[in-house]
């Protein structure tokens, strides 16, 4: 039983590890949303840069397991929209303004598949947490 139980923990912590990771990334994705048509606060200068979270493994010896964390949150170097707006104030000498490299549609996308993870891990968690009672159930009667 005691085998059990740690499994039952092991399996909590790491689901737990992926919940963690996939809420940084959405607080990525939501905040490069956010900025998706911001502009450069001076003339010709450059707007925000679209981030991209990372994830690493690492050894949670607590648990005897690799867990998952959101590692370093990258800049994309990707070159930024440009639109003629001459009378933007954020417009260079040419009348160009440039926009940050976010798509919205692809964000969106990552949104969702970040989700559908987020919901995985804690339909893990509730399924382990079932396990565990069913368990207690069992050796109650």
């Amino acid at each position: 039983m005691a085998n059990d139980s740690n499994d039952f923990m092991r399996s909590m912590g790491i689901a737990t590890s992926g919940l963690r990771a996939q809420a940084g990334r959405m607080r990525v994705i939501s905040e490069n949303i956010a900025n998706a048509d911001s502009t450069a606060p001076t003339s010709g200068g450059d707007p925000y840069r679209r981030k991209v979270p990372t994830f690493t493994a690492q050894l949670d010896r607590a648990l005897d397991a690799q867990v998952v964390t959101l590692g370093r949150v990258a800049r994309d170097p990707s070159a930024f929209r440009t639109k003629y707006e001459p009378n933007n104030p954020a417009a260079d000498a040419a009348g160009n303004v440039k926009y940050p490299n976010v798509n919205s549609l692809v964000e969106m996308t990552d949104m969702r598949d970040a989700q559908r993870s987020y919901e995985a891990n804690l339909n893990i968690i509730g399924a382990t947490r079932r396990m565990i009672q069913r368990t207690l159930d069992i050796l109650k009667s």
